[in-house]
Formats: structure tokens, sequence, C-alpha cells
């Protein structure tokens, strides 16, 4: 009887592993000072705009609320800019003297199935636009492989669905043209007023993050426009890391 019950119970374990598995928490990693990670980022703006440059993001100091690093193309012998960001990699502006999260990739601890939601109004992001406003869903899928430049990693992928609306702002136009006759020249001046009108469109982002590497090694991000058609897309692919003895 006790091998049989010792038999059931292994059958158990194993038809609950996959279930534990996907239940793994991952906390947030010990980021050190020094800590370094290279990318390749691609910018593809329209049908054939497209840019790539090789980024170098470095930690100088970590709190209990900010990561402060510079960032500066590899190989460089310049400083690079300093910069701050939130302790998960988010990213705080502020709007009208109140700091409001614009961009949260990830939330720890993380695991799979677990979503959060970013929402914020920008007024005034251009001259065209009285106001912005941008809803982010993301969510945990779960672990895959990804190839990536500096090799293949079995990666947490987070991906996230969003909408932008914007407030067409009212503005006044004025176009002047020029009529000529035999012996006159005549200037007609008509004015056009822009009536406040929404846009929208859509955005898709997706991280996929390695604990070890301790950020994550790709991350794709896209925005399309009300007509459906995609606008801009920006990746990063990680090359190469670096990280101080845990």
């Amino acid at each position: 009887m006790k091998m049989k019950a010792l038999a059931v119970a292994l059958v158990l374990a194993a038809c609950n592993a996959p279930y534990a598995a996907m239940a793994q928490s991952i906390d947030a990693p010990s980021l050190k000072e020094g800590d370094s990670w290279t990318y390749a980022d691609t910018v593809e703006k329209g049908p054939s705009g497209w840019t790539q440059t090789h980024d170098e993001l470095t930690i100088q100091r970590v709190t209990d609320s900010h990561i402060y690093f510079t960032a500066k193309q590899a190989g460089s012998a310049q400083n690079g800019h300093e910069a701050i960001t939130d302790s998960d990699w988010g990213r705080t502006r502020e709007f009208d003297g109140n700091e409001v999260v614009v961009n949260r990739p990830l939330a720890f601890p993380l695991t799979a199935g677990k979503h959060w939601e970013v929402q914020y109004t920008e007024p005034h992001p251009n001259p065209r636009l009285s106001s912005e406003t941008w809803t982010t869903k993301y969510k945990v899928v779960g672990f895959e492989d990804v190839t990536v430049p500096a090799g293949t990693f079995h990666a947490l992928k987070i991906e996230a669905e969003g909408q932008w609306r914007g407030e067409l702002a009212s503005m006044n136009t004025v176009v002047q043209a020029a009529q000529a006759s035999p012996g006159t020249t005549t200037m007609v001046t008509q004015a056009h007023r822009v009536i406040p009108q929404a846009v929208a469109g859509q955005t898709y982002k997706a991280f996929w993050y390695v604990p070890e590497v301790g950020r994550w090694v790709k991350s794709v991000e896209e925005y399309y426009g009300s007509n459906g058609v995609r606008n801009e897309r920006y990746t990063a692919e990680l090359e190469a890391y670096k990280r101080s003895a845990q």
C-alpha cells in the first residue's frame, strides 16, 4: 500500500509540475553599479524609413525607488547622457506639476498571467493636438525561447496592447493666392477654421525578460494610426551584457 501511495503521489506531482512552473514568481533583480547592456536599436518609420544604432546602458547607482544610468553609443569614448528610471524600468513624466507613470514594461514580482494597466493624458503634446490619452494593458504571457545577437535565452514574455486617443486643437489657417488678369493682380485671402475632432490609434508592445540578464533581451513597440496602418516600430535586441557578481 505504501508503494502504491508513493506511485500515486509521484504521478500527481508530475501532473502538477507544469502548473508549478507557470506559477513561478520572479522578483526584481539585484542591480549594481557597473552592470551594463548593449542593444542593437532599430527604428522604422513609415514605409521606407529605417535606422539602426548600437547603444550601451550602464548602471551608475541604484536606490530603493530609482535606477540611475548612462546611455551612449557603444564603443564611444564620450560619457553619454545620464538618465533616471523607476526601479522596474518604468518611466515617469510630469504633467501640470504631477508625476505620472507613462510606461511600465515590468511589474515585479512577475508571474504568468499577471496583468496591469498604465493610463495617462498628456495636455498639448504637440501644436496639432490639445490633448492625448494613452491606455496600455500589460500581461505576462509565459516563458518562450528567443534568439538575439547575444544568444538564445529562455525568456518571460510580456505583451501589451493599447489605444491612444487625441483631440485635434481648433485653429485658424489662412491661404493667400494671387489672381492675375490683364493689367491687374488681385490677392485673394481665404480663412479656414479647423473644428476640434477626435483621432485615435492602436499600440502593441512586447518584452522578453530574462532574470539572469537583469533586463529584457528583446523589445518591440509598434504604433498604428487611425487608419490601422503602422506608423512606427522600435526594436531592441541584446548584443552583450555584463552583470556584477551577485
